[in-house]
């Protein structure tokens, strides 16, 4: 099986409820099993719960070369959204191979701008945001009329932010937060659940999603999996793996 565990996991051994755990899908491995559940479970809760994306809806991705990023990306596109996603330069068109419609070089261009460009001005119907504060009056102006905006994470600060609650009201805007820590054990089951029993079957016999393994490294390499992290030059998920030398 492959699962969720609230912490303890660089571990030989790890309790788990069963209600957070999924059985792996066929033809995968431990690697790969191990970048499914808690990037592709925060994505769907993200993209198909909270922001309520249907086929024909238009999504905004940031940071869509990372764990969760990668994950949403693949959600996305299966659903049938056009698909928007920021990244760095080098990782383009492996975002594009993910499912994004438009790549976009959030060093080298405003995301806010080719937004606006590409959709006449309407904007987007979804954004899912990583990034916290320097994105978000950018984030709001990118929304169209009746758009929602899901905050994943605060990765470049969360402090205070200036929000004109008139431009809110008038447009019809949606602003919602989410973290899977501090989420109840009965919520979280229930997020299990949505994502197995809709969507763990694509990853089976030539389906529409993968799990995006970035590179490994044995838990007594867990500062150097870190420090790869930290560097931001991943796409996709981080593995630690366990090697004898780890199990004495």
């Amino acid at each position: 099986v492959m699962g969720v565990v609230g912490g303890g996991a660089y571990a030989e051994l790890a309790r788990i409820d069963y209600r957070m755990a999924m059985p792996i899908p066929a033809q995968l491995d431990y690697v790969h099993a191990a970048a499914i559940p808690e990037v592709f479970v925060t994505a769907h809760e993200a993209l198909m719960h909270l922001a309520r994306l249907k086929p024909g809806d238009s999504v905004l991705i940031h940071a869509a070369a990372g764990g969760v990023g990668s994950a949403a990306v693949q959600l996305a596109y299966a659903t049938g959204a056009t698909v928007y996603a920021t990244t760095d330069g080098s990782k383009l068109s492996r975002v594009e191979h993910l499912g994004a419609d438009v790549a976009i070089d959030y060093k080298n261009s405003d995301f806010a701008e080719v937004i606006a460009g590409k959709t006449d001005g309407r904007g987007v119907d979804v954004i899912i945001d990583f990034v916290g504060e320097p994105y978000f009056a950018r984030n709001l102006a990118s929304l169209a009329n009746g758009g929602r905006l899901i905050q994943v994470g605060i990765l470049g600060g969360g402090g205070k932010v200036a929000l004109e609650l008139e431009h809110v009201l008038y447009r019809h805007l949606q602003i919602i937060g989410t973290v899977m820590k501090s989420r109840t054990p009965p919520e979280k089951h229930d997020m299990i659940k949505r994502f197995r029993e809709h969507w763990l079957e694509r990853f089976e016999g030539g389906g529409c999603l993968e799990p995006v393994v970035d590179s490994t490294f044995p838990l007594s390499r867990a500062a150097d999996a870190h420090r790869r992290m930290e560097s931001s030059e991943n796409v996709g998920k981080i593995i630690l793996t366990m090697q004898p030398a780890d199990l004495l």
